[in-house]
């Protein structure tokens, strides 16, 4: 979740803001965004599903988005924090099974939709469109990687198991440092000369 190009959502190739839920591990349930109900919108400041600006450029000025996804203690929502401490709104508790006291996994990365309907994988970028060694200005990133513990105390994490499925299509690449804590560079073209 967080960031999405799909025309046949949209009807455009803009990156934006979504949410997406589902209860039953994508099997039946699901929505993106507010288009049916689920999510819980509480601030008209931050439009689910706008397009988003501004955006990086490459070898250019980057830009940053914090997000944070929470549990509150009290009533068992999942809260989605905009930046430094803006709520978006929440995920109600009644929404997920498996969910309902605690995650047990957190994931962050890119994904495609690959149909190879011609018999080849998909020319669609994931992140900037460049590979995670072309490293900042360049490659897509995630840096500050954090989790929530059960006192809702920030739990910087110490290591990140990474997975790429096609790696001459997209890769990652990780590391730590004091600025960015625990970050990882990700993203490629897709289809090229080493991803027939």
């Amino acid at each position: 979740m967080f960031l999405q190009v799909s025309p046949e959502l949209y009807g455009d190739n803009r990156p934006r803001f979504f949410t997406y839920w589902t209860s039953d591990a994508y099997h039946t349930t699901g929505c993106y965004n507010l288009l049916c109900p689920g999510f819980v919108q509480i601030n008209n400041k931050i439009a689910i599903g706008a397009a988003i600006s501004p955006r990086s450029s490459y070898n250019g000025r980057q830009f940053d988005i914090g997000l944070m996804v929470w549990k509150d203690p009290k009533h068992g929502h999942w809260w989605l924090e905009f930046g430094s401490g803006l709520l978006v709104g929440y995920w109600p508790t009644f929404l997920f099974n498996h969910l309902r006291s605690h995650a047990n996994m957190v994931q962050f990365g890119g994904e495609i939709v690959n149909t190879r309907s011609s018999g080849f994988h998909t020319s669609t970028q994931m992140g900037s469109g460049r590979f995670a060694r072309e490293g900042f200005g360049k490659a897509a990133y995630f840096r500050n990687l954090q989790t929530v513990d059960w006192d809702n105390n920030l739990v910087p994490l110490k290591s990140l198991r990474i997975l790429a499925d096609h790696s001459n299509c997209y890769d990652i690449r990780q590391g730590r440092n004091n600025a960015w804590g625990t970050y990882f560079y990700y993203g490629g073209p897709g289809r090229n000369v080493r991803c027939p």
